[in-house]
């Protein structure tokens, strides 16, 4: 059986900034611990799988190294020929295949031409526009105070250079501008900064920002939603919680009778740079119940709650 997708089991989109991948993972592993699941096989499988997930994504080093031989992975259907100097390299010294030209097109943003031999002359019929290798898409991960002063941050990927006749693998740092309140997933193109191409011009990197939302927070798009989370009781018969919101103040909410997990309230101008947060209700947890409670909820048990 092929190996999910580990953004998939960790429950998290690929836009989720680094906090929300070890959140979610503390989460998961905490629900499927050994230790809170004895004799469960399935729990035990459960648990390994979202293990490996974190060690496929869970760091940041990690995660570009996935995110960047996934996108040689789908270009290339799984192979990529030798490897060379720093990583995997493609040699275009000698004739190629139908099938291995249209593959090295995908990455390159066309066929291959004359290269692995003498250049072909196109007749006039058979010119075509320059070629353009393909976009390289890396992300930025910043905390929200930093996103809040802006500045500059610096960040790496792999692209691959032309060396001779070859292709290799070569790690690349550059360093990004942002100003003072930069939107969650906003979008940078760096032009001719990303793959070299054999025929035609340097591909761009395009620079996805992805902001920490914090502990209990996530974005949607770029919504931001925060968990509130309510014992039971103030569920069904309303009361007040304290919340703590993404600018440190701490107050009372109120709670309605009734509340539903997964209700949503709306604050104006208490979110990230001024904007609206979306407060999402869900249950508190418990690792352990003193005697009184756990009589009240006996009683609660036998009367159908």
């Amino acid at each position: 059986m092929a190996e999910r997708n580990p953004y998939d089991v960790l429950g998290v989109s690929r836009n989720a900034s680094e906090g929300e991948i070890k959140r979610a993972f503390r989460k998961l592993a905490r629900q499927y611990h050994p230790d809170r699941n004895q004799g469960d096989a399935g729990a035990e499988a459960k648990f390994k799988e979202v293990q490996a997930a974190h060690d496929a994504i869970g760091t940041a080093e990690a995660r570009r190294e996935f995110d960047q031989q996934e996108q040689m992975r789908r270009m290339f259907g799984g192979g990529m020929g030798g490897r060379g100097r720093g990583g995997p390299s493609v040699n275009f010294g000698g004739g190629m295949g139908g099938g291995l030209e249209d593959i090295i097109g995908q990455m390159f943003g066309g066929g291959m031409g004359g290269i692995g031999g003498m250049p072909r002359q196109p007749t006039q019929q058979q010119q075509r526009p320059t070629q353009k290798a393909a976009t390289i898409n890396v992300g930025l991960d910043i905390t929200m105070e930093q996103a809040m002063a802006g500045g500059q941050f610096e960040f790496s990927f792999k692209r691959f250079k032309q060396q001779g006749t070859s292709m290799e693998t070569k790690r690349t740092t550059m360093k990004l501008r942002l100003d003072a309140g930069v939107a969650h997933g906003t979008t940078k193109t760096l032009k001719g900064q990303g793959h070299d191409h054999p025929e035609g011009e340097r591909g761009d990197v395009i620079v996805t920002v992805r902001i920490d939302a914090g502990e209990a927070c996530r974005w949607e798009g770029n919504m931001l939603v925060q968990e509130v989370h309510v014992p039971y009781s103030v569920l069904m018969l309303g009361g007040k919680v304290s919340v703590r919101l993404p600018s440190a103040k701490v107050g009372k909410l109120a709670v309605a009778p009734f509340t539903q997990i997964g209700d949503r309230r709306r604050m104006a101008a208490s979110g990230y740079n001024g904007g609206d947060l979306t407060l999402e209700f869900t249950l508190a947890e418990t690792d352990s119940l003193t005697d009184e409670q756990r009589r009240a909820l006996d009683d609660l048990q036998k009367s159908g709650l």
